[in-house]
């Protein structure tokens, strides 16, 4: 019905992308409504708190990660199902969430933000990867990671529309217009996302394909295990993001560096992916990304700079954590092909995507047992009440976490030069 017959690797592949992955991206916006959604409920007669409806977050990125690792091979073998059902699941799921919010429901949250949208984040996350890679066979980091930065570009487009959303027509309201809206985008990019024509993918089952034999596999499991501490140490840190800027007195900034952390986020996507390709094994940029996030987390913990209101030492923590959270993300599926080849990349990818799925249930909530369980809300003058030390609690766990990864990047995963040489 929708057939398109140019062969065009921007129009087929690129831009798609971008319309599928700038639109699943919104859901790291949570923090900007997560307190709304709970005042609203309350308002109409709802008792729940924050901590209770983080967990609509939580099941948003659980599910995102188990559809991933569980469609994999569904959709390495019909991209435009995946991307139909993406579409579905992700528009049907945000509409939903609204109307659960104007009946009170909290379940109603849970199944149609954490689960139906999650399915759809899941789905759509993966659909234009390996098509990318195909494209862009030379540049497959590059590729990635226009797709992936338009993950995290979401956030940028986002935030202010959310805004500017809420004000006018309130929260209920938000919600079905941005269903309306990133349903056009992602129906759109479902038309248009094609593979190269002439590639004829292989479906027969070969050794070491099951799913036990992968997790058997010490590379494997050293990427896996890198890829959950990362996320997991970033969403700790981005669930609190709010709460963090109105704790260092920038109470009036909180959209503008909302949209700073996500340009970093989104810049780190792109820009580490395609310094990935220039370098002779990509794992680098994972001893990079950790490094980087290790000095400016004992840079804040040593100055206390949550504590001490140093915005100046807060900021760049959140910046260089949302550059190597997203970084971490852009380079995972050309690190899989360097070390596993392509023909079964989307799998494998997807299977990888399920340590995003546990961080996503361990992320924000560690930060949120480690915020209510230590140090003090105080008001912080506006109305707003906060826990600095709580947040500079948060810190010591993301440090010690962060060494781990670095210390896995450097003694389990073996360089490309190592793999090559086994291979021949």
């Amino acid at each position: 019905m929708f057939k398109i017959k140019v062969q065009n690797k921007w129009i087929r592949a690129a831009i798609p992308a971008l319309l599928l992955h700038c639109s699943i991206g919104t859901v790291y916006c949570w923090s900007l409504v997560s307190e709304d959604i709970v005042t609203t409920l309350n308002s109409m007669g709802t008792n729940v708190t924050k901590g209770t409806i983080e967990w609509a977050f939580s099941l948003a990125i659980f599910f995102l990660g188990m559809s991933a690792a569980f469609l994999g091979p569904f959709v390495e073998k019909d991209i435009h199902k995946a991307s139909l059902i993406a579409t579905l699941c992700f528009a049907g799921g945000m509409a939903g969430t609204g109307f659960s919010i104007a009946n009170g429901s909290v379940i109603g949250i849970f199944i149609c933000y954490g689960v139906i949208m999650g399915i759809g984040l899941g789905t759509g996350y993966l659909s234009p990867v390996k098509t990318l890679m195909l494209w862009f066979s030379e540049q497959k980091g590059l590729a990635t990671g226009l797709a992936i930065a338009g993950f995290g570009l979401a956030k940028v487009i986002a935030s202010p529309l959310m805004e500017f959303l809420q004000d006018k027509f309130g929260i209920i309201n938000m919600f079905y217009i941005l269903a309306v809206i990133y349903f056009i985008m992602m129906f759109t990019g479902h038309i248009l996302l094609a593979k190269p024509e002439g590639w004829v993918e292989s479906h027969e089952k070969r050794e070491g394909d099951s799913v036990l034999t992968i997790f058997k596999n010490k590379t494997f499991i050293g990427v896996w295990l890198m890829f959950y501490i990362n996320i997991t140490c970033g969403l700790m840190l981005i669930s609190q993001e709010k709460s963090i800027v109105k704790a260092i007195g920038l109470v009036g900034a909180v959209s503008l560096i909302s949209s700073l952390t996500a340009v970093f986020n989104a810049g780190g996507r792109l820009g580490l992916s395609t310094l990935g390709d220039k370098m002779k094994d990509r794992n680098t940029i994972y001893k990079l990304i950790f490094a980087c996030s290790i000095g400016v987390t004992l840079l804040t913990i040593v100055t206390k700079g949550i504590v001490n209101e140093y915005a100046i030492l807060v900021l760049p923590l959140l910046f260089v954590v949302n550059a190597g959270y997203g970084g971490g993300f852009s380079n995972v599926p050309a690190l899989l092909s360097d070390h596993f080849g392509m023909k079964s990349i989307s799998r494998i990818h997807g299977l990888v995507l399920s340590a995003w799925g546990f961080a996503g249930l361990t992320g924000n909530q560690i930060a949120t047992l480690i915020v209510n369980n230590t140090g003090k809300f105080v008001d912080d003058g506006h109305g707003n009440m906060v826990n600095p030390v709580g947040y500079q609690n948060v810190l010591y766990v993301t440090v010690a976490m962060y060494t781990i990864a670095l210390l896995i990047s450097i003694f389990v995963i073996p360089s490309i030069k190592k793999v090559k040489r086994a291979e021949s």
